[in-house]
C-alpha cells in the first residue's frame, strides 16, 4: 500500500518551488536541492537507534525534525516523493567498491534509485556520504557525466552496472549495483545490517554540499572540499568539540546528550590518530 507523503512539507524543507510534472527538469532541480537540505548522517544507528524507514518517521525525522539520516533514509524519502509526483522509481543495492580491494565490500550497504522518464533511465542517489550526486546520470553504458564539479561514468557488465568518478586523471569505483529490483522489505533488511555494522564498530559518518563544496565527516576527522583549493582537515579532540561539528557545518539538529554524547565518545576512542 502506497504510505501518505506530505509533499508540501518536503518541497518546504528542500526549498523547492516551480512546476513539479514528472519530467527531467523537475527531477534535476529536486536532485540537487535535497542533498543541499538535508545532510548525510547515521547518528541513529551510532547511538544504537533503530532506524525508521516508513514515511511518517523519516518525516518526522528528516523534514520536521533538522536531521539528516544516512542512505536508505535519503533515497527512501526521495522514491516515497518522486512516486507521489508520478515518477517510475526502482530501488536497488549496491556493493561499495571505494575504500575497499576490488571487487568490492564483503557485504551490501548501499541503495540506489532508478528512474524512468520519457524513455531513458536515470540513476538517482541522494545518500552518498562520499562525491555525493547532486544531479541524476543518464543510465548509458561508458558514458562520462558532469555533474558539479565532479565527472561521473557508468559501465555496464551484463545486468552489474558500476559506477566511477574522476579523481586526478584517475577513474576510481564508488559502487556498482545488479538490476534486481528491491522492495520495501529487502531494503529494510539490508539497512538493518548497516546499523549493526555502524554500532558495533562506532562508525560516524555525516556529509554536506553547498554551492562552495563538499564537507565530509568520518569519525572524528572533518574534510572541506572547496574547488580550487586544497582540501581542509581538522580533528575533534573531544564530544564538544564534535558536537560543534555536527551542528556548525551539517547543521544537525543534535539528538538529546543523554543519548549523543555516550555515542560520540566511543567515535572518538575508536578512531584512529590524526595524521602527522
Amino acid at each position: 500500500m502506497p504510505q501518505k507523503v506530505n509533499i508540501n512539507a518536503y518541497f518546504e524543507r528542500i526549498g523547492f518551488s516551480g512546476s513539479i510534472a514528472p519530467t527531467l527538469a523537475t527531477l534535476e532541480l529536486l536532485h540537487g536541492l535535497h542533498p543541499a537540505a538535508i545532510p548525510f548522517e547515521n547518528l541513529d544507528p551510532v547511538m544504537g537507534v533503530p532506524v525508521k524507514l516508513d514515511q511518517a518517521g523519516l518525516e518526522q525525522k528528516m523534514l520536521h525534525g533538522g536531521r539528516g539520516g544516512y542512505c536508505f533514509e535519503h533515497n527512501t524519502l526521495l522514491m516515497n516523493e518522486l512516486r507521489d509526483l508520478d515518477y517510475t522509481v526502482r530501488s536497488y543495492a549496491a556493493r561499495m567498491l571505494w575504500g575497499h580491494p576490488e571487487g568490492g565490500a564483503s557485504m551490501i550497504s548501499h541503495m540506489v534509485l532508478v528512474v524512468d522518464i520519457s524513455g531513458s533511465s536515470y540513476l538517482c542517489d541522494v545518500g552518498s556520504s562520499i562525491f555525493t550526486l547532486t544531479a541524476p546520470l543518464k543510465l548509458r553504458d561508458g558514458v562520462e557525466q558532469q555533474v558539479g564539479h565532479d565527472l561521473f561514468r557508468l559501465t555496464r557488465e551484463g545486468e552489474l552496472w558500476r559506477l566511477d568518478v574522476n579523481v586526478e586523471d584517475d577513474w576510481r569505483g564508488l559502487y556498482q549495483f545488479e538490476l534486481v529490483e528491491q522492495g520495501e522489505s529487502e531494503i529494510a533488511a539490508i539497512s538493518s545490517l548497516v546499523e549493526k555494522e555502524y554500532f558495533e564498530r562506532a562508525l560516524l559518518f555525516a556529509a554536506r554540499v553547498d554551492k562552495d563544496g563538499h564537507s565530509a565527516l568520518s569519525g572524528n576527522r572533518l574534510s572541506i572540499y572547496r574547488p580550487g583549493q586544497p582540501r581542509e582537515r581538522r580533528y575533534a579532540a573531544d564530544v564538544e568539540a564534535l558536537k560543534a561539528m555536527l551542528s556548525e557545518v551539517f547543521r544537525i539538529t543534535l539528538p538529546p546528550a543523554e543519548l549523543l554524547d555516550p555515542a560520540l565518545q566511543r567515535v572518538i576512542d575508536a578512531a584512529p590518530p590524526p595524521a602527522a
